[in-house]
């Protein structure tokens, strides 16, 4: 940046960037009311005699009788005394009066009678000479009358800017619900905090803008502040090797008021976009709790996983597979940038209960569940068709997948494979089906494929398997309705129950008899008792050994 484009603008040289801690901290203004409001209020009778004619705030009210009220001052006081200790010289006047504004008094408030029967000439003169505003308190009204007034005035203007910030986070809540989020997003934050307010990329390009546009000047010190503000985020980030908090930079240029805000950029790899904001007015807490919500509301609509389903990644791998890739060849597309390519893949299926999370199983229509949901899994992959789930989870190391607790809270019930490879994937997602489905039969919340390596199914090759599993479900092929895949999924999911009509009726979704009468047609067509547990067991056997498509 050249220097000398900031000459002539006090502190420019030198920009503040500040932390969300930082700005946090300097949001946490006192609330204040005007001066002129208590000189206007009718039941005070106040009148200001000495000092400065311009309107101050006033954030507390403090009463003293001494000499050296200073230790006990914090600043922005409404300061009252009768002077009962006020100096009887015009030195010692001249020094109270220099020491209280020191201390950041706002104001003096003196009460006239019975110590003094008016405002003395000399504590007047040193107001004016150090511009201290002085008012005069009449006989009738107490001190206590004005510390009243003031806080319930700060109240009200309190309760006042809570409603309008209230009413201006509703309106970026519903700007964030439009088609064009962004753009409205940005218009609401400029009629409601009376800015021009734009989005800069990183270089400091205009992606969107709203608002009555500033001169070009002040377009070109704005931009320039919001690219040195990326700059200096963006190389912190690259040299601690982290994603640095978003941050901020301010300040004040011929009469506007220019404030940046970097958003987070994607995945920690980007440069970070701004939002760049110029104002004729200073910033209030009102402006700065505003500007906060548009921000995160920016940050979330300019992230690569808005709503999940926009990921860029995934519509790249999309492109490749529509175009004839396989999914080995698209896969390692997914894996979030600045991470190992591991190729290894975690499948997930799931099966949403209201009976676990206490609402209507319908979270493919509840966007917030499948943002928590996708939070939790850790992955912005993932497909809900009513109350089922599948996903992929990427880049997993080859060790036993770890099981999110929130899923359950959100009532979900989950089945998760092993990592494999990415030409594994059909493997891993019969391996997640089986897992949940053992899940289920045991009511518990989640359950992870294991490793067969001593189990009946490493004793007999799998080619052998699956042919005496077609062998055994052959007749089923020309059972006529509903047809072989529905009565071998009910045979599958009564097992899984442990032979329960009620939960298998539940699972599946149809009435108890309708579970009887499949099975008893199953039972017919294989020639199998089913209440023999070693038929049982022969049957999970080769449902097991079914290949995947023909279950």
């Amino acid at each position: 940046m050249n220097p000398t484009l900031w000459r002539g603008a006090a502190g420019w040289e030198d920009p503040r960037l500040m932390t969300e801690t930082e700005q946090t901290d300097q949001a946490v203004e006192e609330a204040s009311v005007a001066l002129s409001l208590l000189l206007a209020h009718p039941a005070l009778g106040l009148r200001q005699v000495a000092g400065p004619p311009g309107d101050r705030l006033v954030s507390t009210v403090g009463t003293t009788e001494i000499e050296d009220p200073t230790p006990y001052l914090v600043g922005g006081e409404l300061l009252l005394t009768a002077g009962v200790r006020l100096p009887h010289d015009p030195e010692g006047v001249d020094t109270y009066v220099a020491r209280v504004v020191a201390a950041g008094v706002t104001a003096l408030g003196f009460g006239v009678f019975p110590v003094h029967p008016e405002v003395p000439a000399e504590l007047a003169a040193a107001c004016d000479r150090h511009g201290l505003p002085l008012l005069r308190l009449p006989p009738e009204t107490p001190f206590v009358a004005v510390g009243r007034a003031t806080y319930a005035a700060i109240a009200e203007a309190r309760n006042r800017d809570l409603k309008t910030v209230s009413r201006a986070q509703s309106a970026l809540a519903s700007a964030a619900a439009r088609p064009d989020a962004v753009q409205a997003v940005l218009a609401q934050l400029s009629a409601h905090i009376g800015s021009w307010s734009v989005l800069f990329d990183g270089q400091g390009g205009e992606l969107f803008r709203a608002g009555r546009r500033p001169p070009e000047s002040v377009v070109g010190l704005l931009r320039e502040l919001a690219v040195r503000t990326v700059a200096g985020q963006y190389a912190a980030g690259r040299a601690e090797g982290r994603r640095q908090p978003p941050t901020a930079a301010a300040h004040h240029h011929d009469g506007v008021h220019l404030t940046v805000h970097t958003l987070p950029g994607a995945d920690g790899a980007a440069r970070p976009l701004a939002l760049g904001l110029a104002a004729v007015t200073s910033p209030t807490l009102v402006h700065r709790q505003v500007t906060g919500t548009a921000t995160v509301l920016l940050s979330l609509l300019t992230s690569p996983r808005h709503a999940l389903h926009t990921d860029t990644r995934g519509v790249g791998a999309l492109v490749r597979l529509m175009l004839g890739a396989s999914p080995a060849e698209a896969a390692h597309t997914l894996v979030p940038a600045g991470r190992p390519r591991k190729d290894h893949w975690i499948v997930v299926h799931g099966r949403h209960s209201a009976s676990r999370s206490g609402r209507a199983p319908r979270p493919g229509e509840d966007p917030a569940q499948l943002a928590a949901l996708g939070t939790a899994l850790g992955t912005p992959y993932l497909h809900i068709d009513g109350s089922s789930l599948r996903a992929l989870i990427p880049d997993a190391a080859a060790t036993r997948p770890e099981v999110p607790a929130q899923a359950a809270e959100l009532g979900w019930t989950l089945g998760f494979s092993l990592p494999v490879p990415a030409t594994d994937l059909p493997r891993a997602d019969t391996q997640a089906e089986r897992a949940l489905r053992r899940a289920i039969a045991a009511d518990a919340p989640a359950v992870v494929h294991e490793a067969a390596a001593r189990s009946v199914h490493s004793l007999v090759p799998s080619a052998e398997a699956a042919e005496f599993a077609r062998a055994r479900f052959a007749v089923l092929d020309e059972a006529g309705p509903p047809g072989a895949p529905v009565l071998l999924g009910t045979l599958r999911t009564w097992l899984a129950c442990h032979g329960s009509w009620d939960r298998a009726a539940a699972e599946l979704r149809v009435h108890r008899n309708t579970v009887r009468h499949r099975l008893a047609r199953i039972t017919e067509l294989l020639g199998a008792d089913l209440q023999d547990p070693a038929v049982r067991m022969e049957l999970w056997f080769a449902l097991d050994w079914l290949p995947p498509d023909e279950d």
